[in-house]
């Protein structure tokens, strides 16, 4: 999680520090009317990585409530520890840079001072905005069906809403009186989620226990498969009903677009072509990823009693293998508008694809014996990740999973053509499939070697 806060603060000094001469050179026009354009998409995108990422603001408020604390009280404390999250303070790096070359290049000091004011209040509000939603489901699907329905309308050009909002922005420097709105709406976003807390924070009704109507969701078809099909049936209804595993999935739709790093010439750093391996790799195997290497964590609540029952370590493990295979093609196959930017950055999906499912498939399921980490699946606590998750052995796991598939398309790419690294990084997936039965046997043993220690972790409160 460190290096991963390092490395995002190192992109967005760089942004911050050559965006206006990168897009002054370019010639596509005033560099801040440029920025203004986009910053539609930019808040959109902090807001939906915000949504799956950010940790909420939990407090155990039981004790609390029998201390001369005033209700307000603990919910300011509660939401004044937002205000210092990475996710505000992050975007610093870019606009604090940003904001000085203005004032080199001459623009106006009191239109960037508004300017850069407004747009740090929209980031702010995005928090609380982002609180109210992570709550009310009914505030972030209409949201966000609402921001992907004008994002289709600007993709086929039927309506371009870039057009209205970047005068709205130039506002903020033109006039920076108008900085005052951004700030009136975060104190709105403010007032709204303190008392929406507020309100629920009680014993009789905001602390009861749910009572909710049961519903059953029978999925027959797959009793056909067997013992394989029940815990696939039980996978399905873990990843729809629960909180943090819904999450995992939001974040693997995230990775979808990684890939646009390294396909659009961006970024200079990634024009190298073994870069468009690695961007393969995460783009089709993002599920694999954030849900498979916590198997069997997922299922830490109850886990001693699925161990005492007459349960295949095989028949579970191969159940976990073909719901990542399965994520694994719709991702590859929700993926193929890279096609736009040539087919090779498709190739580079789809042979990474194979990679993950005949390699990568194997090895998040073999690091997952190692992850002894519980879940909560009412919880986004950690959904990015856990220091619990890292030791030696998912390290050094991590360097066939993503240094080795690098390693051998370099050696087709260079010693003979981009096609035969191609079809190497291919070819090894197609040989790990061949060995299936094989690696599953190894595997098995050490979920074996590790059951007890796995238990023993799982009965640890974190």
């Amino acid at each position: 999680m460190i290096f991963g806060a390092l490395y995002f603060i190192l992109v967005f000094l760089a942004m911050g520090l050559g965006a206006f001469y990168i897009i002054d050179k370019s010639g596509l026009g005033d560099p801040l009317q440029v920025v203004n354009g986009i910053m539609i998409y930019y808040l959109v995108v902090d807001l939906y990585i915000r949504y799956a990422l950010q940790k909420m603001p939990i407090m155990n408020i039981r004790p609390l409530l029998y201390l001369p604390f005033r209700k307000g009280q603990v919910v300011q404390y509660s939401l004044g520890k937002t205000l210092f999250s990475f996710f505000n303070l992050a975007h610093a790096f870019f606009f604090v840079p940003f904001s000085i070359i203005l004032l080199i290049e001459g623009y106006d000091p009191a239109g960037v001072v508004g300017w850069h004011l407004g747009i740090f209040a929209l980031i702010f509000t995005n928090n609380f905005l982002n609180i109210i939603m992570n709550n009310k489901d009914s505030v972030f699907y209409p949201v966000i069906v609402v921001l992907v329905g004008l994002g289709v309308l600007q993709y086929y050009g039927w309506f371009d809403i870039t057009l209205y909002t970047v005068h709205l922005f130039d506002a903020l420097y033109n006039q920076p009186i108008y900085a005052l709105l951004p700030w009136g709406l975060l104190i709105f976003m403010i007032y709204a989620a303190f008392h929406y807390f507020k309100k629920h924070m009680y014993l009789d009704g905001g602390l009861a226990t749910k009572q909710s109507v049961a519903k059953t969701e029978d999925y027959a078809w797959l009793s056909r498969f067997g013992n394989l099909g029940i815990f696939l049936q039980n996978d399905i209804k873990l990843i729809k009903r629960n909180k943090r595993s819904r999450t995992t999935v939001i974040v693997s739709v995230l990775f979808l677009f990684y890939g646009l790093l390294f396909f659009t010439g961006s970024l200079e750093v990634y024009e190298n072509p073994v870069w468009q391996i690695f961007a393969g790799i995460f783009v089709s195997g993002g599920f694999l990823f954030t849900f498979g290497q916590y198997v069997p964590s997922w299922d830490s609540s109850y886990y001693p009693l699925m161990m005492s029952q007459n349960i295949q370590y095989k028949e579970y493990l191969n159940s976990k293998w073909y719901l990542v295979i399965i994520a694994t093609l719709l991702s590859t196959l929700v993926s193929a508008f890279y096609l736009y930017f040539g087919w090779e950055a498709y190739l580079a999906i789809l042979v990474g694809a194979i990679y993950n499912m005949g390699v990568n498939s194997y090895l998040v399921l073999w690091g997952g014996a190692y992850i002894k980490t519980p879940i909560d699946l009412t919880s986004n606590k950690n959904a990015f990740g856990d220091k619990q998750a890292f030791n030696t052995k998912t390290l050094l796991l991590t360097v066939p999973k993503l240094l080795l598939p690098l390693v051998v398309y370099a050696l087709g790419h260079y010693l003979v053509n981009p096609t035969v690294g191609y079809a190497m990084v291919a070819l090894s997936g197609i040989i790990g499939f061949a060995f299936k039965d094989a690696v599953f046997r190894k595997i098995e043993k050490i979920y074996k070697k590790e059951k007890y220690k796995t238990l023993l972790a799982y009965k640890q409160k974190t």
